[in-house]
C-alpha cells in the first residue's frame, strides 16, 4: 500500500522487543499457574474430607522420629490408669500399634495399666501379659504368675513367674511365695517350707510389704518355723500399722483427714473410752481394718490388680461363697476368708481354720487378723452355743 509520501508498509511485521517478548511469557505462565491450582482444588473436592483438612504435609507425627515416639509412649504407659489408655493408642494406626508393642514401652507399664477384669479376659490379653512380662515388666510377671498359678491351675509356670517377679524385688511376689511355702500350696501337706517361708517374709517385710511384715510378727510371736520371741512380734505388728497408717496418709493427704494427728497423740484415752461406751467392742465395717483401734475411720487399702482378678474371677465361678465351683477337682476346695485375697485352695483343709467358730478360714496369719478387724469379729461365735445340748446346760445352770 502507497501512501502520500510515497512510503509502503511492509509486508512483515517489525520484531517484536525484548520487553514485550518477557511480557507475553509471564502472561502465559501465569494463566498455567492459575490453571494448576484450580486443577488441584478440583482434586481436593473430589478426595475426603478428612484428607482435604489435613493435608500431607500438616502431618507432623509422620515426620517424628522412632526414638521420640517411644519416649512419650513409655511416659503413657507408667502413668496409665486403665488399660484402656494404652490399648486406645494402639489402635489408632499400625505405626502406633507396632510402636506400643516395643519392649522399652511394655517394660514401664504400670500395675493399674495391666489390671484387666475376668469378663475382658482373651488370649490377646494373655499375650499382652506375656509380653510384658518378657520385656522385664516385674509387676506383669507377678500378675500373670497368680493367675496361672491360682486360676488356671499351672502350678510350675506361676510359680516360676513369680519367682522371675521377686528377683526383681517385687514385695507382693515374695509374700505370695512365702504364703505358697507357708501351706504347701500346689503340692501335699508335706511340701511346707515354714523356715522358707519365714525367709521370704522377713525380705518382703524389709521392702516395706505391711502384709508380710505382719505375718512375719505372728511367727515370732507364735513361734512358727522361727524361734520364738513375743516382743519382737509385738515390735514388728506395732510397725505394720505405722506403715498402714503412713500408706493411707501418702495416697489420700492430710486434707482429707486432717484429725488424724490429734486422734493419734490420744489414742490411748480414746481408745479407753471406746470401751467404757461401747462395752460390746464393735469396730466399723467401713473402716480400716487395723487403725479401727486408734478410732481412725481410714478407707480399706486399694487391692492390687492380681488379688482383685482373682476376687472376681471365683465370685463369677461362685457367687455364694464358701466352696468352689461344680467341676471336679474344685469340689470341698475353699477361699481365703479376706474379702482382699481371692487366694483359693490347692488341695483340701489346706488353710486354717478359726479355732473360735469353725465358719472361716484364711490362707495365712495376716490375712486372719486383717478380715478380723474388718468384719469377723462382730459375727464370730463359739461352736459350742450352736450345739444341740448347749442350750439346755445354759439354762440349768
Amino acid at each position: 500500500m502507497q501512501t502520500r509520501r510515497g512510503f509502503c508498509y511492509p509486508s512483515d511485521p517489525p520484531p517484536l522487543s525484548v520487553a514485550g517478548k518477557r511480557s507475553r511469557e509471564e502472561d502465559g505462565d501465569a494463566a498455567g499457574v492459575a490453571n494448576k491450582r484450580q486443577r488441584q482444588k478440583q482434586r481436593q473436592k473430589q478426595r475426603p474430607m478428612a484428607v482435604a483438612v489435613v493435608g500431607e504435609k500438616d502431618d507432623f507425627m509422620d515426620g517424628l522420629p522412632d526414638d521420640i515416639v517411644i519416649t512419650i509412649l513409655c511416659k503413657l504407659s507408667k502413668t496409665a490408669s486403665r488399660p484402656s489408655d494404652l490399648i486406645n493408642v494402639a489402635i489408632t494406626c499400625k505405626r502406633f500399634k507396632g510402636l506400643v508393642m516395643n519392649p522399652l514401652v511394655l517394660a514401664k507399664a504400670s500395675p493399674a495399666c495391666l489390671a484387666f477384669r475376668p469378663s475382658n479376659w482373651s488370649e490377646s490379653t494373655h499375650r499382652f501379659l506375656k509380653l510384658c512380662s518378657d520385656a522385664g515388666n516385674i509387676d506383669a510377671s507377678y500378675t500373670l504368675g497368680m493367675i496361672r498359678f491360682y486360676c488356671f491351675q499351672n502350678r510350675g509356670a506361676g510359680a516360676s513367674l513369680m519367682a522371675k517377679a521377686a528377683m526383681g524385688s517385687h514385695a507382693s511376689a515374695l509374700y505370695s511365695l512365702a504364703v505358697i511355702q507357708f501351706n504347701g500350696s500346689g503340692g501335699s501337706k508335706n511340701d511346707k517350707d515354714l523356715r522358707a517361708g519365714v525367709a521370704l517374709c522377713a525380705r518382703a517385710a524389709f521392702l516395706g510389704h505391711v502384709d508380710a511384715l505382719r505375718e512375719l510378727g505372728h511367727c515370732l510371736q507364735d513361734g512358727y518355723g522361727v524361734r520364738q520371741n513375743v516382743a519382737e512380734g509385738r515390735r514388728f505388728l506395732i510397725q505394720a500399722n505405722a506403715r498402714e497408717l503412713a500408706t493411707v496418709l501418702y495416697t489420700d493427704g492430710e486434707k482429707r483427714h486432717p484429725k488424724i494427728k490429734s486422734v493419734l497423740s490420744h489414742h490411748h484415752h480414746h481408745h479407753r473410752h471406746r470401751h467404757r461406751t461401747n462395752g460390746s467392742g464393735s469396730a466399723s465395717a467401713s473402716g480400716f481394718p487395723l487403725m479401727s483401734d486408734f478410732g481412725c475411720p481410714l478407707p480399706s487399702p486399694e487391692l492390687h490388680p492380681a488379688n482383685r482378678f482373682l476376687v472376681d474371677w471365683f465370685s463369677s465361678r461362685n457367687p455364694g461363697g464358701g466352696e468352689l465351683g461344680s467341676e471336679e477337682e474344685d469340689v470341698g476346695l475353699r477361699l481365703c476368708s479376706h474379702v482382699g485375697c481371692g487366694r483359693p485352695e490347692t488341695r483340701k483343709h489346706e488353710f486354717r481354720r478359726c479355732s473360735v467358730c469353725g465358719a472361716v478360714n484364711y490362707c495365712s496369719r495376716a490375712c486372719q487378723a486383717l478380715d478380723w478387724k474388718l468384719r469377723h469379729k462382730l459375727k464370730c461365735t463359739p461352736l459350742e452355743r450352736w450345739l444341740p445340748g448347749a442350750a439346755g446346760a445354759g439354762a440349768g445352770e
